[in-house]
């Protein structure tokens, strides 16, 4: 009894040094050497400050000052920047989640709709004739995970009509700078090519 019991602690001493301890750092090193930018989240810096990460969406909206009937600050879109799709979660990273709406939802009808008319009000101004049968799907719906920072390329193509007339910028070069910040398929065959918003903004920002 007592030679199995000395055993198994040295099993489990060995075991936990190796695989809690020794192949953790390994893998963290490895990837710090090889993969630097993509182990520590793909962090997007200005002037040496993490202002986010290619991986993830953000809102780039303007305060109103008013705030809802739960205290919330009321926002509105900023109409300089490409919009992300719609969050479930306000584009918190800490708590990502999707809709889980199904197709019989009633609140998956009112979400819809109510994103859909959002959508049309902002583009519609600076897009003549843009209808709800035009608006990609991505514009209304949520991704997966909330914080995708991928939208569409037919739908960075209507938001690029309003960022060129407000920004005052010719629609080629902002077309240009979304089409430097389209992501391609996966192993070149898998999904669809995506404009990654948020480093699509931050080059924005940078435009003098």
């Amino acid at each position: 009894m007592r030679k199995t019991l000395v055993t198994a602690v040295i099993a489990v001493l060995f075991f936990t040094a190796l695989l809690g301890v020794a192949y953790p750092l390994a893998i963290t090193g490895v990837s710090q050497v090889a993969f630097h930018g993509r182990a520590n989240g793909s962090q997007l810096k200005v002037d040496g400050s993490v202002v986010g990460s290619r991986l993830l969406a953000q809102g780039f909206v303007i305060d109103t000052g008013r705030k809802d009937a739960d205290g919330n600050p009321i926002t509105r879109p900023n109409p300089r920047y490409f919009q992300p799709r719609p969050s479930q979660t306000d584009y918190n990273a800490a708590s990502t989640a999707f809709s889980n709406r199904g197709p019989n939802d009633a609140s998956a009808r009112d979400f819809y709709r109510d994103a859909l008319g959002a959508y049309l009000r902002l583009e519609r101004p600076y897009t003549p004739g843009l209808t709800a049968r035009r608006v990609p799907v991505d514009a209304v719906t949520t991704s997966a995970s909330g914080v995708d920072p991928q939208i569409s390329e037919a739908n960075a193509r209507i938001q690029a009509n309003r960022v060129a007339r407000v920004r005052r910028l010719p629609l080629a070069r902002v077309q240009r700078l979304a089409a430097e910040h389209t992501d391609g398929r996966a192993l070149g065959v898998l999904g669809e090519p995506g404009v990654n918003v948020t480093e699509l903004n931050l080059a924005l920002s940078r435009l003098r």
